[in-house]
């Protein structure tokens, strides 16, 4: 199928966006399947275009200068569920998916495993890049491999192992480049309707079950689900508090010597601890709803790691909001915060 340009209404990028921020692209183009995906990037390659892909636009921080080139909209759906001869089952994804009407309908065909991811917004192609994780659960646990197509090679590589992907803490080989595009994912499931054993202490008391157990994955699903809403973490088009990219700053991962006295540490390998970016940002002084310039950017009134747009910021008011959030921390306590968003053409 050939990609199809989007109307020029559509040029704008803010609407494409959770945040609603971001200036215009010269061109748009919306990829309603996988080969359409590969036509319109070589397409760009060919003109020698600037190209940006886009899904859904969750974990994107535009610039107000938008972007000169063009922006290439994931939109392939599809999925297929192959039961294996142990009982596993291997879940197909095309890239253009939204993330949870996938998990939403494995949880409802018995399939437990992803119902922690619940309520992430964006769409699939995305969850390997930056390694999507919630409530003790992450991509890494079930990805099997990912198709991509490399730009460099102009060919489409199947069934790229997930060993090959440099899966980490909320990123991946792929994060930060735009040489390979994903197209499909593939994920191993348990095969049965039981969660993912609970490790999240949170989730285990929402659960009232103990760390480890296992419970209907419909449980889990509509636990996850309160929690996030009640931290503003589920989009809702006529809420400004959920006008956000998600949490805007990664956990710091620090060696045990290095974590400030009294903080939350979670063990992250030898030697190693992670420290939960919120503590860091209210002990620096930081609470919920701290407005920006002008007030048109804030911190989430619901989660302290969110930064939102109550209505007629630009991207560059985020952004200050954020520098500030940023280095009101390094000079608490020594420690510099990573951005979580991609930012595009903009920078912290």
């Amino acid at each position: 199928m050939d990609p199809v340009p989007v109307p020029d209404v559509a040029s704008a990028l803010a609407p494409l966006t959770t945040l609603r921020l971001g200036g215009p692209a010269r061109r748009v183009v919306e990829a309603t399947s996988a080969a359409a995906v590969v036509e319109a990037v070589r397409d760009a390659d060919a003109a020698g275009e600037p190209l940006l892909l886009l899904g859904g636009g969750s974990n994107v921080v535009v610039a107000d200068e938008g972007w000169p080139g063009t922006v290439v909209r994931v939109a392939s759906t599809g999925r297929e569920v192959l039961r294996r001869p142990d009982g596993s089952v291997l879940l197909t994804v095309e890239a253009g998916e939204e993330w949870d009407d996938v998990v939403a309908a494995a949880v409802a065909d018995d399939l437990g495993g992803l119902e922690c991811l619940s309520g992430i917004p964006g769409r699939t192609g995305a969850t390997p890049v930056q390694n999507v994780g919630a409530y003790g659960v992450e991509v890494a646990d079930l990805l099997v491999d990912v198709d991509l197509y490399d730009r460099g090679a102009g060919a489409v590589r199947a069934h790229v192992p997930a060993a090959e992907l440099g899966l980490g803490y909320r990123t991946s080989v792929l994060k930060g480049r735009d040489d390979a595009v994903v197209l499909r994912v593939r994920f191993a499931l348990p095969g049965d309707a039981a969660s993912a054993p609970i490790r999240y202490p949170e989730l285990a008391r929402a659960l009232g079950v103990q760390p480890g157990a296992r419970v209907p994955a419909a449980a889990a699903r509509g636990a996850v689900l309160g929690l996030r809403r009640g931290k503003g973490m589920v989009l809702d088009a006529d809420d400004h508090d959920t006008w956000s990219a998600g949490s805007f700053f990664t956990n710091p991962v620090l060696a045990e010597a290095d974590v400030p006295d009294g903080a939350p540490r979670f063990p992250a390998g030898p030697g190693m601890a992670k420290v939960p970016a919120a503590w860091l940002i209210e002990q620096a002084g930081f609470r919920r709803g701290h407005p920006g310039p002008g007030g048109r950017a804030a911190r989430s009134g619901q989660h302290v790691l969110a930064r939102t747009h109550r209505g007629g910021a630009t991207a560059a008011d985020l952004l200050a909001l954020a520098r500030e959030v940023r280095d009101g921390v390094r000079e608490a306590f020594d420690i510099t915060l990573g951005a979580e968003p991609v930012l595009v053409a903009c920078a912290l």
